[in-house]
């Protein structure tokens, strides 16, 4: 335990407002709920990408729900809590609403971060390592300021159908595929950066991702290790940090 017996917490892929596996609210809760109990111990909240399964800021407009799970992140900065947002590939378009809104930090890349003398390398993981031409693709696309300009111009009563419709689909489409589970040491393209990644910056000590919904917890050569955080749809699942250990558990009620 580091020297003010507080905890950093990881977590990602929530995915707020999903409706293909259960009631968008009752996931909500479930997630507000594990807030609640960390609360007591938490140090920083690092949430990896995708906590929304859409989101998109207008000037004055944001897609309207999860006043729970906003509320509670209010709550912990105000109490002193800061919290860390990192975009994800369902959440790419988290402009300015939250850091002046409840004064959370919002990363649009992957950061490093010193913690009680430990390197971490902290990524949602979308676009590292992955082979895929189409993913990278749309992910320039989404992340271009043009684009996203141009789609501002849209009234929000048919982006916001469009984009839970398209997010619904491709969810249904990878449930039981393949994709859904670790590839192997040699295929899983996260580990895969991270391993590139230490040949050059030999101090990270940890990589932790989100994106895959895959909970790992792998050692690579040179005592590094990765992390990817599982999700909130089937795992509940987080990483903890408490000034020595880091370590992976699900949430239990």
């Amino acid at each position: 335990m580091d020297s003010t017996g507080k905890i950093v917490y990881f977590a990602s892929d929530a995915h707020l407002g999903l409706n293909v596996y259960e009631d968008p609210i009752e996931s909500e809760k479930r997630l507000v709920r594990w807030l609640n109990q960390i609360k007591p111990t938490a140090k920083a909240l690092y949430l990896v990408g995708d906590m929304f399964d859409y989101w998109f800021e207008y000037k004055n407009v944001v897609p309207k729900g999860f006043v729970r799970f906003i509320g509670k992140m209010a709550e912990f900065v105000d109490d002193g809590i800061p919290v860390y947002m990192f975009i994800g590939n369902h959440d790419t378009w988290l402009f300015d609403y939250f850091p002046k809104e409840i004064g959370a930090t919002v990363y649009t890349d992957s950061v490093e971060i010193e913690l009680d003398g430990k390197h971490f390398y902290v990524a949602h993981g979308d676009g590292l390592g992955d082979p895929s031409l189409s993913f990278r693709f749309m992910r320039k696309f989404f992340r271009n300021k043009f684009c996203q300009a141009l789609y501002k111009t849209i009234h929000p009563r048919l982006t916001v159908p469009f984009g839970y419709a398209w997010s619904r689909y491709n969810r249904k489409k990878k449930q039981g595929s393949a994709g859904e589970q670790y590839l192997g040491e040699d295929k899983e393209y996260l580990v895969k950066f991270a391993k590139e990644y230490s040949k050059t910056h030999n101090y990270i000590d940890y990589f932790i991702f989100g994106h895959r919904h895959i909970l790992l917890d792998l050692t690579i050569p040179n005592d590094k290790r990765v992390l990817i955080l599982g999700d909130w749809i089937t795992h509940f699942s987080y990483a903890t940090w408490n000034g020595e250990e880091l370590s992976l558990h699900t949430f239990e009620e």
